[in-house]
């Protein structure tokens, strides 16, 4: 009887209740809550677990059967990956548009954009790691772009993600190349354009293009399908806009 019970249980959470597994590229750490709590006001009930890291590296472990439902990318070529694959069971589309930026926890003189890069004072620089995260590409793209790779590389400093790379920015770095739309939490909020931080310049770097998939684990996932179009929808393209990202 108590066994029964249990699983009368379980198939009523899970019938009203409902759960997403969403992997999630760093640059939207910051951004996903405000979105997660929008989508609750519209689906109350539903669980809703965040996983956040490279987007290569999530790519491999959804490669390895890592149980995801939804998959927001860094960039396109991840998802278009997966679909090609047959593990994504929508095509890839943008939700976002992301820029990069250059942050230091000390005031700067900017003036020279990037040039910034070969200032003595600057010893240390962090980036992400250009091999899993499209932000780390997107930097070294650009620096190379400036022609001023060869320069700096010795001064990097590599996390395993953009939101790693912003931590280490504040605490190990003299300067750092970050998405953008990390600068508007509310904990980054006291950098100051101009003097902490500064776009930059997208001609020296492939357009960020973030493509989502959903999955094939939740091909007849209701509430996943539900996420997947909230996030195209017009009030979380507001909140995206709030994070510094461009929208389509």
């Amino acid at each position: 009887m108590k066994n029964y019970c249990i699983i009368l249980l379980f198939s009523f959470t899970t019938l009203f209740a409902g759960s997403i597994n969403i992997a999630t590229a760093a640059n939207v750490s910051y951004a996903i809550g405000d979105i997660v709590r929008a989508f609750h006001k519209q689906h109350p009930n539903t669980k809703i677990d965040i996983t956040l890291g490279s987007s290569g590296k999530l790519t491999a472990q959804i490669h390895n059967g890592a149980p995801y439902d939804i998959f927001m990318s860094a960039n396109m070529k991840y998802p278009n990956a997966l679909y090609k694959n047959g593990l994504a069971v929508t095509k890839p589309v943008v939700y976002a548009k992301g820029s990069l930026a250059m942050l230091s926890t000390k005031k700067r003189d900017f003036s020279k954009g990037i040039q910034i890069v070969t200032d003595k004072k600057i010893r240390r620089i962090a980036i992400a790691n250009p091999n899993t995260a499209p932000y780390g590409k997107a930097a070294v793209e650009a620096l190379k772009n400036a022609h001023l790779f060869a320069k700096v590389k010795n001064k990097f400093i590599y996390g395993e993600s953009v939101s790693q790379t912003v931590a280490y920015t504040v605490t190990a770095a003299d300067l750092g190349f970050v998405a953008k739309s990390l600068l508007f939490s509310p904990k980054m909020k006291h950098y100051k354009k101009g003097e902490n931080f500064i776009d930059v310049n997208p001609k020296l770097y492939t357009p960020i293009d973030q493509g989502i998939v959903l999955l094939k684990r939740a091909e007849d996932n209701a509430n996943a399908r539900a996420f997947y179009k909230f996030i195209r929808s017009k009030e979380c393209k507001k909140i995206f806009k709030a994070y510094g990202y461009q929208v389509p």
